[in-house]
């Protein structure tokens, strides 16, 4: 059969948790891109809806009771280092509960707050698209608001 991602394009869902005009990012310790900030997520399992593989993967991986989300972009990972090729769904949300831990230790050696315009590095390629639509989404609001 294969291994998603590996063998065959993955399906992954990720989730830009937001809170004062901060992301959270937690740092990967397994491929693909280990090493980097990443925003929480992962695979996307059979008959599972994106946004629902989404919200359990926050869930699993901060302890933080997640809300309401909505989409707010897609993007594609095509890692020749790690050999690994990963389709994935991002959503946003600031509908959350409680203060985010480490959950799963052997995945994620950090996690914490941090400004769109002061990110830790090295940002993963997930990571990194999604704070430019989070950027491009603000912008948008702001000049809305002005007019």
């Amino acid at each position: 059969m294969g291994l998603p991602g590996i063998d065959f394009p993955g399906v992954g869902a990720g989730l830009a948790i937001m809170r004062d005009g901060r992301l959270l990012l937690c740092r990967r310790l397994k491929a693909p891109e280990a090493g980097h900030w990443n925003i929480v997520g992962g695979k996307v399992d059979h008959m599972e809806p994106a946004v629902e593989a989404a919200r359990r993967e926050a869930e699993e991986e901060t302890g933080l009771t997640i809300g309401k989300v909505d989409f707010l972009c897609s993007t594609e990972l095509v890692s020749e280092t790690d050999r690994q090729h990963w389709i994935s769904l991002i959503y946003v949300t600031t509908d959350i509960k409680g203060e985010p831990r480490l959950t799963e230790p052997d995945k994620l050696s950090e996690i914490g707050w941090y400004d769109l315009d002061a990110l830790p590095s090295p940002l993963s390629d997930f990571a990194r698209v999604t704070v430019e639509h989070l950027k491009r989404q603000t912008d948008h609001l702001a000049r809305s608001a002005a007019s």
